[in-house]
C-alpha cells in the first residue's frame, strides 16, 4: 500500500511480485527411443512363414490348374461318348439291315423284278446312310477281315484250319465291331485261322566261335 507520499510498502511490493501458488512446473519432453532391434529368430520365422504362405500358393494354382484340365477333359468325353448308350442301340438296326441283304443271293437280285430290286435298293441305302450318321457322331465300323486277330478289339468264335496263312488271322467276320472315338463300343465277332505257317527258326549261334 502506498503511503501519502506514494511511496509502496515493501511487504506489499514483495506479495505482488510472488508466483502464483496454483501455477503448474512447465512440461520437459523426454527424448524418443528408438525400439529394439528384431531378434535374429524373429526374423527366420517370418522368412519360414513366407515360404509357406508362398508354397500353398504354388499348390493351390496347381490344384486349380489339375481341375481345369480334368473338368475339360470329362466335358469332351461326355460330348464324345454320351451317345454310346444310344449308338449301341442304333447298331442293331445296322445289323438287321445287313442280315436282310445278306438273306437275298445274288442270283435272286439279278433275276428280281423292278419293285422287288427297287426294295433292295432303298435298304442298301437306308443301310448306308445310317453309317454316315453313325461316323458323323465318332462312330466307326471294324474291318478286320486278312488282319491279325486283336483281343482287344476282336472277339473270336472259332477256328478255321488253314495252313496257307498264318496262325491267328481272321478269315471271316461274323458281326461287324465298332468303335466311339477311342473306345471299343462293340468288338467285332470273327473266325481265325489255326494252325497256319509258323516264323522261321533263329539259327543257333556258334558256340565254338
Amino acid at each position: 500500500m502506498a503511503d501519502s507520499n506514494g511511496h509502496k510498502d515493501p511487504q506489499t511490493s514483495a506479495q505482488d511480485n510472488a508466483v502464483p501458488a496454483n501455477d503448474k512446473e512447465p512440461v520437459v519432453s523426454k527424448p524418443y527411443v528408438m525400439p529394439d532391434d528384431p531378434e535374429e529368430g524373429s526374423v527366420e520365422a517370418l522368412t519360414k512363414d513366407v515360404a509357406d504362405a508362398k508354397d500353398r500358393m504354388l499348390r493351390t494354382l496347381a490344384e486349380m490348374e489339375n481341375l481345369r484340365k480334368r473338368t475339360q477333359r470329362e466335358v469332351a468325353d461326355a460330348r464324345t461318348y454320351g451317345i454310346s448308350g444310344f449308338a449301341r442301340d442304333v447298331l442293331d438296326i445296322a445289323d438287321n439291315l445287313q442280315r436282310a441283304l445278306d438273306a437275298v443271293p445274288v442270283e435272286a437280285r439279278e433275276a428280281a423284278d423292278p419293285g422287288l430290286k427297287a426294295l433292295i435298293e432303298g435298304v442298301e441305302l437306308t443301310e448306308k446312310s445310317l453309317h454316315k450318321t453313325l461316323e458323323k457322331n465318332g462312330v466307326s465300323r471294324l474291318e478286320p477281315l486278312g488282319e491279325k486277330f486283336d483281343p482287344n478289339f476282336h472277339q473270336a468264335m472259332y477256328e478255321v484250319p488253314d495252313s496257307t496263312v498264318p496262325s491267328g488271322t481272321v478269315v471271316q467276320v461274323v458281326q461287324a465291331g465298332y468303335t466311339i472315338g477311342e473306345r471299343i463300343l462293340r468288338p467285332a465277332l470273327v473266325a481265325v485261322t489255326k494252325g497256319g505257317a509258323k516264323p522261321a527258326p533263329t539259327p543257333a549261334h556258334d558256340s565254338t566261335a
